[in-house]
């Protein structure tokens, strides 16, 4: 592997490393304003994913590059896996950041935390695929 490609790929796998703890933590604030009803905690969810979708927008983009590029020399299909992941991260994380803007307290809720929770299990799905190496392993025929 190229030094460039390293240093590429260590910078990526950095930026992902942001949602991956972004996400989870807005999770946690979640519960932690429904326990205890004070707003505070969702502005801390709010700008929490509001954090972590800068990143996963980066991230997105870096990978629909790469996937771009590596379709020229390679066209296996699971190289979609990861992009797709990030791009339905994106939504999901987008969907949560516009429900925790509304008013106070109907900013958070049960759908407030089904979004939260399904945007965790997704990060958490996208750094397992980015950092096992799952997509880069040569399969044996």
């Amino acid at each position: 592997m190229a030094p460039v490609r390293m240093i590429g790929t260590a910078v990526h796998r950095i930026l992902l490393a942001f949602p991956t703890a972004l996400f989870p933590a807005a999770l946690v604030t979640d519960i932690a304003y429904l326990r205890t009803a004070q707003m505070q905690w969702t502005n801390f969810s709010a700008w929490l994913i509001a954090g972590a979708l800068v990143f996963c927008g980066v991230v997105l983009a870096w990978s629909l590059i790469e996937l771009l590029l590596a379709l020229r020399v390679d066209r296996r299909r699971r190289r979609l896996i990861y992009p797709a992941l990030l791009a339905v991260l994106f939504v999901l994380g987008l969907l949560n950041a516009f429900k925790h803007s509304q008013d106070a307290w109907s900013s958070v809720g049960a759908f407030g935390l089904v979004l939260s929770i399904l945007s965790t299990l997704v990060v958490l799905a996208a750094a397992l695929v980015a950092y096992s190496g799952i997509l880069n392993r040569e399969v044996a025929r």
